[in-house]
C-alpha cells in the first residue's frame, strides 16, 4: 500500500550514540525502467529522479575541500527541517530553502557546508545539499562526509525534508519524491529498503517529528515496491535510559537544533 493510498489532499562531535541495530543483507533489484549501472553485479535499476545540483540553486562554495570517503553509505536517515508547512511549492522557495539552510549550518553551527545531502521541498523539488552528493551518488561506489546525524556522517545518507512533521504529514506529492530518492539512492548503493531510518533512531531528538517517522515503514514497503524487492523491518534495539527519560519528561533525552533562525528565510 502506498503513501497516497493512505493519505491524501545538528551537534558537531562525532559519537557512536544509536538506538536500533543494523540489518544487512544481499537484495535484487528491479524497476519499471534500466538505467546504467552503477556498481557490477546488479541486474536492474531504479529510475532516478531529476535532482537539481547546488550550482542550479546558488549554492555558496564550501569553506574547505569537503571529503568524499572511499566506502559506500550503509543506510538513509531520513530528517525534517522542523520549518514552516507552506503552501508555496514553486521551485524558488526550494531554492531559497536550500540556501537559507547552507546559511544557517556554515554560519551559525560553523560547518564547512551544507550538513545534510539531500533536501526535499514540500513542493517535491529535490535538491543537492553538501557538495559532491549528487556526482558520488550517480557513481555509486562512494559517499561524502556530511553533518547530519551524529555518529553517522561517515555511513550514511541524510535526507532533510521541508516542514515540521510532528502533527502533519507530509504532502502527497513530497512523500512520493522522498520515497523516489530513496529508491534511486538504495539502487545505486546496494542498499536493501529496511535501512531506511529516522534521525530520532540514532540521536535523541524527536527528529523527523511523529508523523513522518510513523510513516517509515509505509516508505520502506513503497521503496521495496519500486525496487522489486521485499521489505524486512528493522529491529528496534533496547535504550532503556532514554526511554525513563522520555516518560519522565515527555521529550527526547536531549535536544538537536533542527530549525532556521526567524528572518533567514521568509
Amino acid at each position: 500500500m502506498t503513501f497516497s493510498a493512505l493519505h491524501q489532499p545538528p551537534a558537531r562531535a562525532e559519537a557512536p550514540y544509536t538506538r536500533r541495530s543494523v540489518l544487512t543483507g544481499a537484495f535484487a533489484l528491479a524497476a519499471a525502467a534500466a538505467l546504467p549501472l552503477a556498481a557490477a553485479g546488479r541486474a536492474y535499476s531504479a529510475t532516478a529522479p531529476d535532482i537539481i545540483g547546488c550550482a542550479a540553486w546558488g549554492a555558496r562554495a564550501a569553506s574547505e575541500p569537503v571529503v568524499v570517503l572511499a566506502n559506500r553509505p550503509e543506510r538513509i536517515i531520513v530528517h525534517h527541517t522542523a520549518t514552516a508547512n507552506v503552501t508555496d511549492y514553486s521551485k524558488q522557495r526550494a531554492f531559497a530553502l536550500a540556501r537559507a539552510i547552507q546559511t544557517y549550518h556554515m554560519d551559525a553551527q560553523g560547518w564547512i557546508d551544507t550538513g545534510q545531502h539531500f533536501t526535499v521541498s514540500r513542493g517535491a523539488f529535490v535538491l543537492e545539499g553538501r557538495h559532491n552528493s549528487l556526482a558520488e551518488l550517480r557513481t555509486g561506489t562512494r559517499q561524502v562526509r556530511a553533518a547530519h546525524c551524529v555518529g553517522q556522517n561517515t555511513v550514511s545518507i541524510g535526507i532533510e525534508n521541508e516542514g515540521t512533521y510532528t502533527s502533519q504529514t507530509p504532502p502527497t506529492a513530497q512523500y512520493e519524491a522522498l520515497a523516489d530518492l530513496c529508491a534511486h539512492i538504495c539502487d545505486q548503493y546496494g542498499l536493501p529498503a529496511s535501512e531506511i531510518y529516522g534521525h530520532r533512531d540514532f540521536n535523541a531528538t524527536s527528529c523527523p517529528g511523529d508523523r513522518l517517522y510513523a510513516l517509515l515503514p509505509t516508505l520502506r514497503k513503497d521503496v521495496a515496491a519500486r525496487l522489486g524487492t521485499a521489505v524486512a523491518e528493522p529491529e528496534e534495539a533496547a535504550d532503556p535510559l532514554g526511554d525513563l527519560v522520555r516518560q519522565a519528561t515527555g521529550r527526547p533525552a536531549s535536544t538537536y537544533a533542527e530549525y532556521l533562525p526567524a528572518g533567514l528565510l521568509p
